[in-house]
């Protein structure tokens, strides 16, 4: 059968037109070519529309031969339609008819097969079909009429693009397809020709990644057509989609033909694939929507033959636009309607998509302009005075406007205008179709959506869950085994001072070991306690308040030793040398709160300095008081005198802190002290480092050394007189020292911690009390509850009982003893233990006791014979 040819010159023809082409379509089972459109023109677009689904392959003959198109689809008659609509419009407007300028078309059918669309474009390039019957009727057959094209308009899908433009580029004939979105036609390089009035596949899959990144489907599947088409849509969605953390389950290719022998097994592997994977919930397809219907059927039926419920193969499908402009409902109008043929039009007018209708009147809008700038300076009627490589150059160089609104194709030939999506949802066999519910905006890689409604209806989707694995909380990170998909793992606790804190992270993140730290599991980073000895540390407030008391009772004292300055009590306890005591105890008590509070640098260097200087300035006057009883009361006469010449307390007291002193400053410039922070597992402890532990040492052992000196000193003068020996007192705080400073050194060594500084306190304070309760409390206690025993008379009455004791107990130590020779040398002293006094007579010594305001002196007189020996012992009380 020949082809058939409608044409039509006005826009109300085009109704005609469609009526005489879905007339034709009923009868196209005996159709052996395919459908077409003719109008003159000056300048002739082509078209070329997939009005029939697929052609009836017939492989028994080797020939070139005609191909049967089969599967009217009434829907792409509409496109059709569109395109002889807006010529029409167009060639009414003031642009074509200011320019004298008429566009005619030539529209054929592709009949949705690439060698069929061939034969077509060679139609368009002028061409002769050497398949055509020549016996057909002349007056069917348009082809030796028609001039070549000036521009194409088409075709559909992106694999009979890919063909046409290689095709159309040898002539350089301007293509301008309306849905055709394979990433590859942006190449110029391979397609220098191709333009678009929709954009290309990286927005496409870009904003169906945006999608499943936004409701969180990480396990998805992707079913495509076999072909070019397919193939580059699903590189750019895998490699788009890996970027975001998305992984592809599995990938069904369909084949590309329906009338193909493999069709059926396809389309079953497709449907077993996607019911074997339960928990892929979102299946993504570049099919079309032929193809798509097929595979409906399979699932069901497959899933019914298995004995589920339909409502188990639930699932989500995100479709591209090669079928998502289907609408199934309208197959069902269209096959059961049975009422007049303009109700029909009106329905195909109704479901047509609007985006492709507008891609459609854009492409026309484009070439129509670039006619009108091309024809203003040539002769356009003259056929050949006009070349369709100078439209291309128009139609690249140039803007068109369409609605009031100004376009250009880019330098990859691609017009970015986003996307619309709309949602289907299927219901106890009825599909519901839905308006455009959010619009894909490719230059921010957003949505934007139209209405409250449509977020209303995109948020029944989240409760779907499409994932291979549970999604690992905060405090986990995912451990993929080898050879997985990553978007299949385990979830794994985060490691000790390790974190992570959103869901599904690939690894932890490390915490600040300096500052930082966390539990196992842990979602954040906490901060380490800071630590060290503070003043809100409960034992820190009772070692402070004994610090205070402490300060507090050495003012006191010191009051009251000025107060009575001028008594013997005072007299005999050193006189300014106990004011000196008191003020280095102060001092020293001061020490012991550096030793509180958040450390710095000034605080560690200052706190040991200031402690060894006024421990060893108040230990070094207590030596010098040592040192006096000792000349007072413990040697001979004749050693006596020399040792006196010696005896300076003030140049003693000097010297001992200069050696203190000195080695202090040599320890601060050295080896300083200085504040440090320990990074413990949890906690971050600041305290103060000695710098120089062998310093620190020193200082210690050097007031250790002079302590040890003091306790022998004064425990040999521990048997003098009662009131006016200190001996006693001082041997028990010296002892008393040492023990805790020996208790301290190895508790020092062992503890760590926050409460170290408390250690080295507490024995400070140990040994200021000792001071205190063992220097100055008994002498307080004379002062103010014995005052009858400080006065002068009291001391004389003391020394004089203490003589006569002594005396006595020389006398019993003579008896008892052998008589030294005549003339030997004789040696008086007052202490009994020394048992080579001289030979004393039976009667009582005579003793005189002499003093005066200044000083205490008493004599004792010995009778050996008739000699007599008269040895006075004098201590001053001005020291």
């Amino acid at each position: 059968m020949a082809r058939v040819v409608a044409v039509a010159s006005f826009v109300h023809v085009g109704i005609r037109l469609l009526f005489i082409m879905l007339e034709l379509g009923q009868a196209s089972e005996m159709y052996t070519g395919s459908l077409g459109a003719t109008a003159s023109g000056d300048v002739i677009i082509g078209g070329l529309f997939p009005i029939h689904l697929t052609v009836e392959k017939n492989n028994n003959s080797f020939a070139p031969h005609l191909q049967k198109c089969i599967g009217l689809e009434h829907r792409r008659l509409v496109k059709a339609l569109v395109m002889i609509n807006a010529i029409e419009t167009v060639n009414k407007s003031p642009l074509l008819a200011d320019a004298n300028i008429t566009l005619g078309y030539w529209i054929m059918d592709s009949c949705s097969d690439v060698s069929t669309a061939l034969r077509a474009t060679a139609k368009f390039t002028g061409q002769t079909d050497c398949h055509t019957n020549n016996s057909s009727n002349n007056s069917n057959n348009t082809s030796a009429q028609t001039p070549p094209v000036m521009a194409v308009i088409g075709a559909a899908h992106s694999e009979m693009s890919i063909a046409v433009a290689r095709q159309l580029t040898l002539e350089m004939i301007p293509q301008i397809s309306y849905s055709s979105t394979a990433v590859i036609l942006s190449d110029k390089s391979r397609f220098p020709a191709f333009l678009r009035t929709i954009p290309n596949d990286v927005h496409q899959t870009a904003a169906m990644v945006r999608l499943l990144k936004n409701h969180g489907w990480n396990w998805v599947g992707f079913v495509f057509t076999d072909g070019d088409y397919g193939k580059s849509a699903l590189d750019n969605f895998v490699s788009q989609a890996s970027e975001q953390g998305i992984c592809v389950a599995f990938k069904s290719t369909l084949p590309g033909s329906l009338s193909g022998p493999d069709i059926d097994s396809a389309i079953r592997l497709a449907a077993r694939t996607i019911y074997n994977n339960p928990k892929v919930k979102v299946i993504v397809s570049f099919s079309k929507s032929t193809h798509m219907k097929l595979l409906f059927q399979e699932l069901s039926r497959q899933t019914l033959e298995a004995g589920d419920n339909i409502t188990a193969m639930k699932r989500v499908w995100i479709a591209s636009d090669s079928w998502s402009f289907s609408n199934f409902e309208l197959y069902m109008q269209l096959n059961k309607s049975k009422s007049p043929w303009t109700e029909v039009v009106t329905s195909l007018r109704a479901h047509t998509d609007a985006d492709i209708v507008f891609s459609i009147e854009m492409a026309v809008s484009a070439v129509a302009q670039a006619v009108a700038s091309l024809c203003r300076s040539k002769d356009c009627k003259t056929p050949g005075s006009v070349q369709p490589w100078k439209l291309l150059e128009e139609l690249r160089t140039q803007e068109f406007e369409k609605e009031g609104k100004k376009y250009k194709f880019d330098k990859r030939g691609d017009i970015n205008l986003g996307y619309n999506m709309t949602m289907w949802r299927s219901h106890e066999g009825n599909i519901h179709v839905h308006d455009v519910v959010a619009e894909y905006h490719p230059h921010n890689n957003s949505f934007s959506y139209t209405k409250h409604s449509s977020t209303m209806q995109l948020k029944e989707l989240q409760h779907i869950i499409s994932k291979c694995s549970n999604s690992c909380i905060p405090g986990q990170f995912k451990k993929t085994a080898e050879g997985q998909h990553t978007c299949c793992y385990e979830c794994i606790n985060c490691t000790e001072n390790y974190y992570s804190n959103n869901t599904d992270m690939d690894q932890c993140l490390s915490c600040d070991s300096n500052t930082q730290w966390a539990p196992e599991g842990s979602s954040s980073c906490k901060n380490k306690d800071l630590l060290y000895f503070s003043w809100r540390d409960g034992f820190a407030v009772v070692l402070v308040s004994f610090a205070g008391l402490g300060i507090l009772l050495t003012l006191l004292l010191s009051a009251l030793f000025l107060y009575q300055r001028n008594t013997p009590v005072v007299k005999a306890a050193g006189g300014p040398l106990s004011q000196v005591i008191l003020f280095s105890l102060a001092v020293s008590f001061v020490s012991t709160m550096l030793f509180v509070g958040r450390p710095n640098s000034l605080q560690c260097k200052c706190r040991q300095v200031l402690f060894g200087i006024s421990f060893t300035l108040c230990v070094s006057c207590i030596l010098v008081k040592t040192l006096q009883i000792l000349l007072a009361f413990q040697f001979n006469p004749e050693l006596q005198e020399a040792l006196k010449k010696l005896y300076q307390p003030y140049a003693i007291i000097f010297v001992c802190v200069a050696l203190q002193v000195t080695t202090c400053i040599c320890w601060l410039v050295l080896k300083s002290p200085y504040n440090r922070t320990i990074s413990n597992p949890t906690t971050l402890l600041e305290n103060c480092h000695e710098g120089s532990y062998l310093a620190f040492g020193v200082m210690l052992g050097y007031i250790a050394v002079l302590a040890f000196v003091c306790f022998i000193c004064a425990y040999k003068g521990r048997k003098l007189p009662n009131q006016y020996n200190e001996a006693k007192f001082i041997t028990f705080s010296m002892l008393l020292y040492l023990i805790s400073w020996m208790l301290f050194v190895p508790i020092y060594v062992t503890t760590s911690g926050v409460y170290l500084p408390a250690v080295e306190m507490v024995v400070i304070l140990i040994s200021n009390y000792g001071i205190l309760s063992c220097h100055f409390f008994p002498k307080c206690y004379v002062m103010l509850l014995k005052k009858e025993k400080n006065t002068k008379s009291a001391f004389r009455e003391t020394l004089y009982e203490y003589s006569c004791r002594s005396i006595s107990s020389f006398t019993m130590s003579q008896s008892s003893g052998s008589e030294l020779p005549s003339g030997s040398p004789q040696t008086s002293t007052v202490n009994s233990s020394v048992s080579s006094f001289p030979v004393i007579p039976a009667d009582p010594p005579q003793t005189t006791v002499v003093t005066d305001s200044t000083d205490v002196s008493y004599c004792t007189v010995l009778y050996q014979g008739s000699i007599m020996r008269r040895k006075c012992l004098r201590r001053s009380t001005s020291i």
